[in-house]
């Protein structure tokens, strides 16, 4: 799963380089053994934003970018993407990215969705379908696990204590949301999906297999 990640890094044109940061040995050892850059970080890394953080710390940069390893289907264009999304404009300092989601797929806990305001800041992440249609066709959004940030963000929000919102929902970026810092939201070129169950695994192997 990681391997495919990490290929996905190599061939997105926005990273000048692309590091694998893990806690866990043998991640680190297929990582190297495929050629490519792993940093060992600790086992105490509460979220992937705090390993970001910790790796960041030891490899200086202005922008970063996170990568989730559970997303083995995240397309380098998205990944260039969320980097341009970043860097539309100097005040922006975290962007993320969404794609439309069917009303069938809206129920599901495990896919977060997003609302977003006109000028693309998102108002609300959540595992509940948002916003709830009382009126007109539903059209949701599904958030893509995807972040780019300024390097002074960065450091920022890893020192950020857990929010209200954040342990109701167990989504991180509301933590960031709470604090009052604007998550600015690009178009998906691609979908996604986020390996977090075994019928995720089974689909993800079922796709990946079939690609060429």
């Amino acid at each position: 799963m990681v391997l495919h990640v990490l290929d996905a890094g190599r061939k997105a044109g926005k990273l000048d380089r692309v590091v694998v940061a893990t806690d866990d040995e043998r991640i680190a050892a297929a990582v190297r053994g495929a050629g490519g850059e792993a940093l060992m970080t600790s086992a105490e890394a509460a979220s992937g934003t705090d390993r970001l953080a910790e790796a960041a710390a030891k490899i200086p940069a202005d922008v970063y970018i996170n990568i989730q390893g559970d997303e083995p289907m995240m397309s380098a264009e998205n990944i260039d993407r969320v980097a341009e999304t970043l860097l539309a404009a100097p005040d922006r300092r975290i962007a993320t990215l969404a794609i439309p989601l069917s009303a069938d797929g809206a129920p599901d806990p495990n896919v977060v969705k997003v609302v977003v305001a006109r000028d693309g800041r998102a108002l609300y992440f959540s595992r509940s379908p948002i916003p709830y249609f009382r009126q007109g066709e539903p059209a949701y959004r599904k958030h893509l696990g995807l972040y780019a940030y300024r390097a002074a963000t960065l450091a920022e929000i890893a020192r950020l204590p857990p929010s209200p919102l954040e342990r109701a929902e167990s989504l991180e970026q509301l933590r960031w949301l709470e604090a009052g810092l604007a998550i600015w939201v690009g178009a998906a070129v691609t979908d996604s999906i986020g390996v977090d169950t075994p019928e995720d695994l089974a689909r993800t192997e079922e796709i990946l297999s079939q690609c060429p």
